[in-house]
């Protein structure tokens, strides 16, 4: 076979694999958006910080507990270098190359550490989770997990404690 030939055939075959890629990332943002249709954006007044401007990764949202099910709609599954802080009104995940994530203080369901979730797999307990319901009423989708890498490792349970106070509470403890 001439070598124009084969560097032909590897060629289309290379085209037709990104295609199908492209293909299946489109059909899961659409899915994503049929269950997760929009995302809190972040208020005007934030309130007073409870933690400084902390260096992370922002990993992946994924529907909570299950971790490989990655979010695709509204720039969720797109890692990117980020900046997590928490505030009196929730938590802001501002990120470069992709838009913002903030997660109102009452959609705040819960918080701890995992050893990874899609995209990223590393030792024990390396990832900050943070646990959240998208829309205000929760039964209305999801909830979703956020996966954080905190560049700090003694950042990492600061962040996690200040989360965790703004969990809402019940009468059998933190939700």
């Amino acid at each position: 076979m001439p070598t124009w030939l084969s560097v032909t055939i590897l060629l289309v075959l290379l085209a037709l694999a990104y295609w199908a890629m492209r293909q299946g990332w489109r059909r899961r943002e659409r899915r994503s958006e049929a269950t997760v249709p929009a995302v809190p954006g972040a208020p005007a007044d934030l309130g007073a910080p409870r933690t400084d401007p902390l260096e992370a990764v922002y990993v992946s949202s994924t529907t909570a507990g299950d971790w490989l099910d990655r979010v695709n709609a509204h720039d969720l599954g797109v890692r990117s270098a980020a900046q997590v802080q928490v505030f009196d009104a929730g938590v802001l995940v501002r990120r470069t190359g992709a838009a913002d994530v903030f997660v109102p203080a009452a959609q705040v369901r819960g918080v701890g550490t995992a050893s990874g979730m899609a995209g990223k797999f590393m030792g024990r307990d390396g990832l900050v989770v943070l646990t959240w319901a998208p829309d205000a009423a929760p039964e209305v989708g999801p909830l979703l997990d956020t996966g954080l890498l905190v560049r700090h490792r003694a950042d990492r349970p600061r962040l996690v404690d200040a989360v965790r106070t703004l969990v809402p509470t019940t009468a059998g403890g933190t939700a």
